[in-house]
């Protein structure tokens, strides 16, 4: 029998000693065989259970949370106002995990209206049912709860969630989510000495309710009435713009250390402009990539994208610094009270931040800023791509449910979604996209609108390789960087220009095809994927036991089952290592006697 070296460990505490023992008499020779065999026996069922627990310990961990939604009062701007908090908090709590780690939240709702949160950036691989949109998931009621069950896999870097429904994200409900390094995968950058989390928005006195009426009743957003930085006011840099007693956030920092400061614009609608007063931001990640390490200034950061960068800490702290995130692409005059301020803080600092604020980049067209897109560039050896299907679109509006798939429910949606641009104009239409699993997808997204928009794709990092002015044409594909683009998941298309993405189809699901700034997806610029493997794969996740039913299949829902607290519930991996941890208790009480 071979005995683990904890079995090894156990035999000695125990003071069993191996070896034949001499001299004994017949009939005690008998008693000692027996002894020995029983022993044995026991041995082996140790030994035995000692590798269970060793192989069901050894899976990848579980973390458990329970987080409560619902409406507090703040005053980001100097006015009382109902936003939307997670634990109380506004912006929520940071999802910290590590890659492989399965999440286990459970979200109760005690907002006056249906609610779910989506992961911005998260791939769920093989997992389509946990990306909190409507068609994936069914809103949790108001006054319910539902648990979240996904891995982070083979995911590092920094991301975000935010509410999906209606127009609940313009009044908050987002939070960080940071996905570290195991110890045994190496990144590109030295260990920063902190790590610092910013979220940039633009903000509407208004409520969400209201702002969602002004946009059904055809009236534009306008002019947000500030620009928020961790959901707090600007700094009173200008005393004729910034009223005064309004918060603000002061980053704390000690000099000659390197901080990774992770942005994420969890706007609604405008793309903004970050910079730190003298100081240089060195971008080295993009939601979840790793980029080829540059400097840069400032950084145009466009709705709902995230970047990482380190930032050295060495100035001579002769007084504090300023955080600026401005308004791009927009007339100065107007939007002068939209710009977000916020304090960089020395341990040693000799006093307030005062004077004007850096400078934003001069150009006020959009070259600069989509010269600075075409500068970031992945972090590879060897990067190359020559086969990939085409798909050049418009986008359309469908609003259906997985679970429709699953149960077979016709008529639901069509799989006739247009592979070429149509000559015509948009329409709302139910068409959903046929992907091929496996194969490489292009995607074309051509913007003839006068804004800047961004376009976000679930369940997937995509590679950016090409954008440039005009209406694409084949003849475009000759400027692509098919060498080093960066993957990421929300890109941005400028006005009057297009942007090309490349995507390796290997997430079967149905995933969500959107436009990141809030008030084109209410209205309906939205389109989902169908990843279908055509093989029996057992990995992939089936129908959750707790999914709440909706729409044609609402009459399966059981009101009495969505009311109980799933937070206690401990997934089937995990209570198998709870038995069997249990179990080895017991057995060595018994080996012990």
């Amino acid at each position: 029998m071979v005995v683990t070296i904890q079995m090894q460990i156990v035999i000695q505490e125990l003071g069993i000693q191996k070896g034949k023992k001499k001299g004994l008499p017949a009939k005690n020779l008998m008693a000692e065989r027996r002894r020995r065999k029983k022993l044995n026996d026991r041995l082996y069922m140790l030994s035995l259970v000692l590798y269970l627990v060793k192989v069901g310990l050894a899976g990848d961990p579980y973390v458990f949370y329970d987080w409560t939604v619902s409406y507090i009062t703040a005053s980001p701007l100097g006015v009382k106002q109902q936003v939307i908090g997670v634990e109380g908090l506004f912006p929520g709590p940071i999802l910290n995990v590590t890659t492989n780690w399965n999440v286990v939240m459970n979200v109760k709702n005690n907002l006056d209206e249906p609610f779910l949160l989506t992961w911005n950036g998260i791939q769920h691989r093989k997992n389509s049912w946990q990306d909190g949109v409507t068609g994936t998931n069914c809103p949790i009621p108001s006054g319910w709860n539902w648990t979240y069950q996904f891995q982070v896999k083979d995911q590092i870097g920094s991301f975000f969630y935010f509410p999906s429904l209606g127009f609940q994200r313009a009044s908050g409900g987002y939070g960080g989510i940071i996905v570290n390094n195991r110890n045994v995968i190496p990144v590109p950058f030295g260990m920063p000495d902190g790590d610092i989390t910013l979220f940039i928005s633009d903000w509407y006195i208004k409520s969400h309710k209201e702002l969602k009426k002004d946009i059904e009743s055809g009236t534009s957003l306008g002019t947000p009435d500030g620009v928020l930085f961790n959901g707090l006011g600007p700094y009173r840099f200008d005393e004729n713009l910034v009223p005064d007693g309004i918060p603000y956030q002061i980053i704390n920092v000690d000099p000659g250390k390197t901080y990774r400061i992770r942005v994420h614009n969890v706007g609604i609608s405008t793309s903004l402009n970050f910079r730190i007063q003298n100081h240089n931001l060195v971008l080295v990640e993009t939601e979840g990539s790793y980029t080829v390490q540059q400097n840069y200034s400032n950084m145009d950061i466009h709705v709902g994208q995230s970047y990482s960068f380190l930032v050295t800490m060495d100035q001579n702290a002769s007084s504090d610094y300023y955080i600026v995130a401005s308004p791009r692409f927009v007339n100065p005059s107007t939007w002068a009270k939209a710009t977000g301020v916020a304090i960089l803080h020395y341990s040693n600092s000799l006093g307030p931040a005062s004077g004007p604020l850096p400078d934003p980049p001069n150009e006020y067209e959009t070259s600069f800023s989509m010269n600075q897109a075409r500068s970031i560039r992945l972090h590879v050896n060897i990067f190359e791509i020559s086969l990939f299907c085409s798909l050049n679109f418009v986008i359309y509006d469908v609003h259906f449910t997985l679970q429709y798939v699953q149960f077979n429910i016709p008529g639901v949606f069509k799989l006739d979604f247009p592979n070429r641009l149509m000559n015509r104009h948009a329409k709302f239409d139910t068409s959903v996209i046929n992907g091929t699993f496996k194969g490489f997808m292009e995607i074309i997204f051509q913007n003839n609108d006068t804004t800047v928009q961004s376009y976000h794709l679930d369940g997937y990092a995509f590679f950016v390789v090409g954008m440039d002015y005009g209406v694409w044409t084949e003849n475009s594909r000759g400027i692509y960087n098919k060498w080093d683009g960066v993957a990421r998941c929300t890109t941005q298309v400028f006005p009057g220009a297009w942007t090309a993405i490349l995507v390796s189809l290997d997430n079967a699901g149905m995933w969500n095809l959107r436009a990141q700034n809030l008030d084109s997806w209410f209205l309906g610029q939205e389109v989902y994927v169908s990843v279908v493997n055509p093989e029996i794969d057992t990995t992939e996740v089936q129908l959750p036991e707790n999914t709440i039913y909706c729409g044609a299949l609402s009459s399966l829902q059981k009101d009495q089952d969505r009311r109980v607290n799933f937070s206690g519930a401990s997934p089937p991996a995990k209570t198998v290592k709870f038995v069997l941890v249990a179990f080895l208790v017991s057995l060595l009480g018994f080996f012990i006697r």
